[in-house]
């Protein structure tokens, strides 16, 4: 169980190291294709680097930030087909590790960042007016279906997987 908190916890630092690579330093258009669809009209093209090497340094993090994300996966499976999980040990396993992800991500990104620190509108301001009035920064119906419905499901597909291995 501590290897599963610990993978978690691994893996919502990776998010975090994904989004701010591509926020503070790539920023590209691209990448915020979950954002709302107002947000997605009002970013303005980013020509120009934050500093000279600063889209060098965030994808750089950005392949690191997903290196981590593959090695919780590897360790994941690895680790539960060694010690012999069942099924319902490996969808424990991957359920929590998602989970912990998607609150984390609504609390922290969501909320914190983005409602109340203003980190995305410091970088790109001109979608101030699209946050303004919002008490919660994205869709909170498909961040739940993530929560209750998606992860879930993955996590029972992957845990049969893994357990047929064991």
């Amino acid at each position: 169980m501590l290897l599963t908190i610990f993978l978690a916890i691994v893996f919502s630092v990776a998010i975090t190291l994904m989004m701010f690579s591509a926020v503070a330093f790539i920023q590209d258009k691209k990448f915020f294709s979950s954002a709302p669809k107002e947000a997605q009209e009002a970013l303005l093209p980013r020509e120009n680097e934050l500093f000279y090497g600063a889209r060098t340094i965030g994808w750089t993090l950005m392949i690191f930030s997903m290196l981590m994300i593959l090695g919780v996966g590897v360790i994941s499976i690895w680790d539960g087909i060694r010690s012999g999980f069942t099924f319902w040990q490996f969808f424990t396993r991957f359920v929590l590790i998602f989970t912990v992800y998607k609150l984390y991500d609504m609390i922290c990104f969501d909320y914190f960042l983005l409602m109340k620190y203003k980190f995305f509108q410091f970088y790109f301001p001109e979608v101030e007016k699209v946050y303004a009035n919002r008490k919660y920064g994205y869709n909170i119906k498909s961040q739940l279906l993530k929560l209750l419905v998606i992860f879930p499901a993955v996590s029972a597909i992957v845990g049969r997987i893994c357990a047929h291995f064991t």
